[in-house]
């Protein structure tokens, strides 16, 4: 590939000493991969230019440019392009750091963050680090987010890219807030970069922006969507855009960008680590999308709703390092395929992730590998009407976050998680911790439920913890009589249909995230436009006959009701005076209420409700799953007849088109008997 795809190649580490995969030292790599050609940019030190107004930090390979004070990122020079930014966009729309927060009960503010102070934390051919902060006191109340921000730009020698990081601090005499969202945006030039990639299904050709204006794109259900009818790539027409049909689970959004096909170029954001990152490992962000737009996101609700918003208190001191994340650039030469450059991306993000923690951040705030600590243990499971014997949790999610609840860990957006999966012998290896307090959590694939270990684990510089072994008891009171769908925290097992041919997006076409499609909620009352779902166990099939999705059922315009789903199943013989116990586990919720009947479909009372649960609007933003919920209704015996039976799930809330679940997992449990 190295003949394929001309790489920069900064040692498999940026920085001098370290050891790459292969246990080789900085200049033994370079001497077996750089390519002779770019030998005299490579001996190049980093340079630094201060202007009046800009910054430039320029190392031989690629020279980035940042207003002063503000910190903007206002021209990438790389590979015979004089800018990879968007030059038609104003200065301050090209690449920067951003927020979306709120004063406690005030309107949302959305806030491009600039600096009003430079100064240059590190100048030597090695490196550059500058930094650029803005500094809050209580005459810019109501006006900008009380937090002291100082965001830092590194350049490393030999790198083809450079980093950048933030430190985020709220002083406990200052007012509160709510943070809804703060990222890294980048606006690339829309004449060069038009294919993307973010996965190695998910790569296509994009659409301009103006194909979302009028007259080239007409909106949807809601402004994210647009029908594409006179693109300026007429192969485009008929299709829908939408940028959550790229959205990520933070454990794969590693690197994702964009490649320029003339000249042959990429630019790639990469995240090495999900320890900044809000909400554990199956949080959703948002990636790359039309523009083109290639963002680093640090903190979003998306797909989880307010409950993920932080607030902070009056009185609540709270400091955080956002990254360090890397924007890396490659190129290929002429006749060569283009594609490779994506390759290309992935093994860098590997070397990247490797090299976590780095050692070149200036900021004492940003803990190295000998500050941090490890934890080590086994995780098995406890399910004695399966096995006698403990289980191998294989595969599980093992992870550290501050302490809480049970399951917690999903909400939490505050500090640091750290997560890992545990191998085919139920081992896991936490690394590189933060000093501080945390819960150790986890979740199994295959087991309802989550693990919260009791004790807190206090984690100090250096420390090497061995935990044992930790065993999880998931909820069981009784024998299984029947179940449907696959506990994973995701309803990608179930029905999930082709969308209307009006409002395709191709790339999703045969594809394993078919889900992504627009408008599958309507396809609900196309297939049921009389009666709901009737599922019958021991006939249907969930792959086939369960529907991904409770959502309600259209019925005029603007008109909806709600949906009564119903599960039947035979019993032989009835314990009346014991209880059955139905589990519930959903993968997501959205202004919704779950009803549980039995039997009797007209009684005034379910049996149980949840309630008015869920804002987590995984169904409009083409999700899989929100934020998991898992719920325990208990049946009487007597609610239960020999023979025949039935479960009623009413969805009955039905103000707009996107409410509903999606289920997960759902088990009927006979009473408790002798394992």
């Amino acid at each position: 590939m190295t003949s394929t795809v001309r790489r920069i190649i900064d040692c498999f580490s940026d920085c001098g000493g370290c050891k790459n995969r292969n246990g080789n030292s900085r200049q033994e790599t370079l001497n077996m991969n750089q390519n002779t050609n770019c030998a005299p940019m490579l001996r190049q030190g980093v340079r630094l230019h201060i202007q009046d107004r800009y910054v430039v930090m320029d190392n031989g390979i690629v020279q980035v440019t940042l207003s002063k004070p503000g910190g903007i990122v206002t021209g990438i020079r790389y590979n015979g392009i004089d800018n990879l930014l968007e030059v038609r966009n104003k200065e301050t729309n090209r690449g920067y750091w951003d927020l979306h927060w709120n004063e406690i009960g005030g309107k949302g503010i959305f806030d491009v963050i600039q600096g009003t102070s430079f100064r240059v934390i590190v100048e030597n051919e090695e490196q550059v680090e500058l930094s650029f902060t803005r500094t809050w006191n209580p005459s810019l109340e109501g006006k900008y987010i009380p937090l002291n921000i100082d965001k830092r730009f590194i350049m490393l020698r030999g790198s083809s890219g450079f980093y950048s990081y933030a430190i985020y601090e709220h002083l406990k005499e200052w007012p509160g807030f709510e943070l809804g969202e703060t990222r890294i945006t980048f606006k690339l030039r829309k004449d060069k970069f038009q294919y993307m990639a973010i996965a190695d299904n998910r790569q296509r050709y994009m659409p301009f922006p103006d194909d979302r204006s009028n007259g080239r794109g007409v909106p949807l259900a809601y402004p994210e969507a647009v029908l594409l009818v006179n693109p300026m790539d007429q192969r485009l027409t008929g299709e829908v855009d939408d940028k959550y049909q790229y959205s990520c689970e933070n454990k794969d959004l590693r690197v994702h960008g964009w490649i320029c096909f003339d000249p042959p170029v990429g630019f790639w954001q990469i995240t090495p680590s999900d320890e900044f990152r809000s909400g554990g490992p199956l949080k959703q962000n948002l990636s790359s999308h039309v523009g083109p737009t290639t963002l680093a996101m640090f903190l979003s609700a998306h797909y989880a709703g307010k409950y993920m918003v932080p607030r902070f208190e009056a009185g609540e001191p709270w400091k955080k390092v956002f990254g360090p994340v890397f924007m890396y650039f490659n190129s290929a030469a002429y006749g060569n395929d283009p594609l490779w450059l994506w390759e290309d991306a992935k093994i860098k993000m590997v070397v990247e992730v490797q090299n976590w923690p780095y050692s070149f951040p200036a900021s004492e705030d940003f803990p190295k590998s000998e500050q941090r600590g490890n934890v080590n243990g086994r995780i098995l499971v406890q399910e004695r009407y399966i096995s006698n014997e403990n289980i191998i949790a294989s595969g599980a999610y093992v992870g550290l976050a501050p302490p809480g609840n049970a399951g917690s860990w999903q909400m939490e957006s505050k500090n640091y998680q750290f997560w890992t999966q545990a191998n085919e012998n139920g081992f896991f290896s936490i690394r590189n911790l933060h000093p501080g307090d945390y819960n150790l959590y986890a979740w199994v694939p295959g087991f309802i439920g989550d693990y919260r270990h009791e004790g807190v684990i206090t984690i100090s510089s250096g420390c090497h913890i061995e935990i044992g072994d930790v065993i999880y008891e998931p909820p069981r009171d009784g024998p299984t009589l029947w179940e449907i769908g696959i506990p994973d925290r995701s309803a990608a097992e179930f029905y999930v249909p082709d969308p209307d041919p009006k409002y395709v997006n191709r790339l999703f076409v045969n594809h394993p995230d078919r889900f992504r499609q627009y408008g599958l909620w309507d396809r609900y009352t196309e297939l049921y436009p009389d009666g709901d779902l009737v599922y019958k166990i021991g006939v249907s099939d969930y792959r086939k006959d369960w529907f991904f999705a409770q959502v309600v059922r259209k019925i005029g315009d603007n008109a909806y009701q709600g949906t009564t789903w119903q599960i039947k199943f035979e019993l032989n013989n009835v314990d009346r005076n014991g209880i059955y116990k139905l589990r519930v586990a959903l993968a997501s919720a959205t202004l919704a209420e779950l009803q549980v009947r039995v039997n009797d479909p007209n009684s005034t009372r379910p049996l149980f409700t949840t309630g008015l649960i869920g804002r987590d609007n995984a169904i409009a933003r083409h999700g899989i799953h929100g934020i998991y919920m898992l719920y325990h209704v208990d049946i009487p015996g007597t609610r239960l007849v020999k023979g025949e039976n039935t479960i009623f799930l009413k969805q009955p809330r039905c103000n707009g088109p996107f409410q509903g679940f999606m289920y997960d997992y759902i088990r009927l449990e006979g009473p408790p008997t002798p394992c």
